[in-house]
């Protein structure tokens, strides 16, 4: 395959049916890999979905041959909103063939249990093929199907071990039978009809366990409304969802559920968004707030414009990275696929070699035969290809419910070794929403109100939240200067040029920069900083007549540090994770925050180059640094940083930049999202544990002859059933900052 950017790289999804353990994994990887113009194939057994990626957009009918060759079905991917269907459980897997095969199967191991109470009888051998043969070829026949495709394909998988070992079983028994001497010969029919029949149970518990760990999506799915009322001239009409456009305006009345994105025109109302942010609680929304489709409308009603719908809003968003999320493998999950690569070839080996061992050892070729059908049937790779992903899909499944979303298998596996966090300030442990503290001109230089007014000219149309808090101070007054040719200096300020004169507006740095002397207000500044308020200052560059840069005066703002942040740093603090702060903002009131939060390191006057240079020489081989920002100016440290944490209150740009993306600006969700990434790391480890354990202990106890089919094929149908309900206990996780927080 040839090598492509992967900002390049288009992605399709498709579903596969018919998968049953980790070799179809590979099976099916290999043959997409295969196709012309893929570069790169990622299969998750727990979702029954590929996803392929390439260069160009491929013809879907090209992929499902292959996939069709290989033995296996193939359709396009639902739609991010239509109904969500379960897994597809295969044919004769489902309850009632279960059902069916359990109580022909009970009259076959009767005997056997008669013989635990005393009682020695014996069902007569042509009532035991009776018996036995439609659970063989009927009820088992799906066995058959798979493992020849998967010989034909030259590979191996589950279910032509199960195949192989229950005939044999089955196939000794009917020679038994015809050359039996004796009146009661001894025969296996009970041990193949019941291997069957719990490998049938398996793979039902399997598909109703794999049900709950997709619920996450499903319950985001259905969020969605199917209607709309929009208001059309002086008629308010009900249309379809599909059918609703970008700035029309949507009817929502007391207790409806928001069917799109958009900002409120008109009204005021509490909002559940739950399932969307995680936030337990109705917030507040009045005119000019923003509101999500698939919230739920409180008390009042509400009049909202239509920003964005379909694909591009919130909730399919959402939706679009859990789903990435629990498709994506993990790296621990590449050692799952070599393994699991040789896996059925390795056991074809032993259970040959069983069967000459005893065979040759002693010269009981039944017994040799036996042992042989054990190793077979003990032998599932359906744990090892279950382990991962049924853990990712638990562990970002219930992230998402609580307002944590997790872009990737790899963030979800890095983040359970973050030793480090480093925060942004403004936005991310502040509020965000500044306010005017002081305006105080230069001795000589220009009066307050005229300070005011220029400050707010070279401000005009930029939504920095300082720029804001100016003209709101400055307010609209008529007759106010007007700004032209508005440069933004990135991390510094801004320049403009008003009446005439060429204005800069910006940060200490900026001011040292264009060589503007501070000295008249630096000890005013300096004690407006000790009191955590952000300077700024206001300067000539061009100033007559000397043609040399004049300050002008400086203006201070105050931001709240938010009312979560203190508590997020004391958690984790309690989870041994150190913490900094890197900051654009001046020294003094970075220290008040730090100082106030109790962060161990603040580092301030940072442009967005400086962080992320800051979080490239936190690196060290056994650290693993997490930086948390809601700016533009943060993307570069997100994307430096091991795992990048954006607020979603912020811009685009931090969210694309990042691994994992906080629904609600509440940074105590940081320790939240790291507390979830180990618990889905640490089961992921007990499954693989497991998945391993089953065959390294299995195999040699019933190649010795210690493990008799029936007993292998019970430890085999639970391998993966206990794999899937181990990850669905974390469905039991809440966050552990929530204590704290109401604290």
């Amino acid at each position: 395959m040839m090598s492509a950017t992967p900002e390049k790289l288009v992605s399709q999804s498709i579903k596969i049916e018919g998968m049953s353990c980790a070799s179809c994994v590979g099976r099916v990887e290999r043959v997409l890999g295969a196709v012309e113009g893929v570069e790169q194939v990622s299969v998750n057994l727990a979702t029954e979905m590929a996803r392929v990626e390439s260069a160009r957009p491929l013809d879907f009918a090209l992929l499902q041959r292959a996939v069709d060759k290989a033995g296996y079905q193939a359709s396009p991917a639902p739609a991010p909103f239509a109904p969500a269907a379960p897994p597809v459980t295969p044919p004769g897997t489902g309850g009632r063939a279960v059902l069916l095969a359990a109580l022909l199967s009970l009259p076959l191991i009767l005997p056997m249990l008669l013989e635990v109470a005393g009682v020695h009888w014996m069902l007569d051998g042509r009532v035991q093929f009776l018996l036995a043969t439609p659970v063989q070829f009927w009820l088992g026949a799906r066995f058959y199907r798979a493992g020849w495709l998967a010989a034909r394909a030259r590979s191996g998988n589950m279910d032509l071990l199960v195949a192989l070992g229950t005939s044999a079983a089955y196939g000794l028994s009917i020679y038994q039978l015809l050359t039996a001497t004796s009146a009661t010969p001894h025969l296996y029919f009970e041990a193949s009809a019941v291997v069957i029949t719990l490998v049938l149970l398996g793979k039902w518990l399997e598909a109703r366990a794999k049900r709950q760990t997709t619920s996450a999506i499903r319950a985001l799915q259905v969020l969605r409304p199917e209607s709309a009322r929009v208001r059309r001239g002086d008629r308010d009409v009900e249309v379809p969802i599909a059918q609703v456009l970008a700035g029309e305006t949507v009817v929502v009345r007391p207790g409806e559920r928001i069917a799109v994105d958009g900002v409120v025109l008109e009204g005021a109302s509490h909002v559940d968004e739950a399932l969307i942010t995680g936030e337990s609680l109705p917030v507040a929304r009045h005119a000019g707030d923003r509101v999500a489709g698939g919230a739920i409308n409180g008390e009042g009603m509400l009049l909202v414009r239509v920003t964005a719908v379909g694909a591009e809003s919130t909730l399919a968003r959402i939706i679009r990275l859990v789903e990435d999320a629990q498709a994506a493998k993990a790296p621990v999950q590449h050692l799952v696929d070599r393994v699991s690569a040789v896996f059925v070839p390795v056991v074809l080996a032993l259970a040959l070699l069983t069967l000459a061992g005893w065979w040759l050892a002693t010269g009981d070729g039944e017994r040799a035969i036996i042992n042989a059908v054990a190793v077979l049937v003990i032998a599932c790779p359906c744990a090892l290809g279950l382990a991962t992903p049924a853990a990712i899909m638990a562990g970002t499944g219930v992230a998402a419910r609580y307002g944590i979303l997790i872009k990737d298998a790899e963030a979800l596996e890095l983040a359970h070794r973050i030793t480090t966090v480093a925060f942004d300030k403004t936005g991310t442990l502040t509020e965000g929403k500044p306010s005017l503290a002081a305006c105080e001109p230069a001795p000589g230089a220009i009066d307050r109100a005229r300070l005011l007014q220029l400050a707010a000219a070279v401000q005009r149309g930029s939504e920095h939240a300082l720029a804001y808090a100016v003209r709101q101070a400055a307010g609209e007054a008529a007759g106010a200067p007007v700004s032209s040719d508005i440069t933004a200096l990135p991390g510094r300020g801004v320049a403009a040029t008003v009446d005439g004169m060429r204005l800069i507006l910006g940060s200490t740095r900026l001011m040292e920069e264009q060589g503007v002397v501070l000295t008249a207000l630096a000890a005013r500044a300096d004690e407006l900083e000790r009191q955590g308020l952000t300077v700024s200052w206001l300067a000539a560059a061009d100033a007559p007549p000397s043609g040399r840069a004049r300050l002008l005066g400086l203006l201070a703002f105050g931001d709240r540090v938010k009312s979560q942040a203190r508590a997020a740093i004391e958690a984790l603090h309690a989870l041994r994770i150190d913490t900094v702060l890197l900051t654009g903002d001046n020294q003094g009131s970075a220290d008040h925050v730090g100082a106030t939060l109790g962060i161990g390191r603040v580092v301030a006057n940072m442009l967005p180059a400086d962080k992320a240079a800051a979080i490239g020489a936190m690196k060290h081989k056994d650290k693993c640094i997490a930086m948390v920002g809601d700016g533009i100016n943060d993307a570069p440290a997100l994307a430096a940083a091991d795992v990048g944490i954006a607020m979603s209150s912020g811009t685009d740009v931090a969210m694309h930049a990042a691994g994992i993306t906080l629904m609600r600006g509440d940074p105590a969700l940081v320790a939240a999202a790291i507390s979830i990434s180990r618990r889905s790391y640490s089961k992921i480890r007990q499954n693989l544990f497991w998945a391993f354990i089953y065959n390294l202990v299995g195999i040699p106890l019933a190649a010795f002859g210690l493990l008799n089919p029936m007993v292998a094929g019970a430890a085999m149908a639970l391998s993966s059933v206990s794999v899937i309900s181990n990850a669905l206990l974390l469905r039991r996780w809440k966050p552990p900052v929530q204590a704290i927080v109401k604290e």
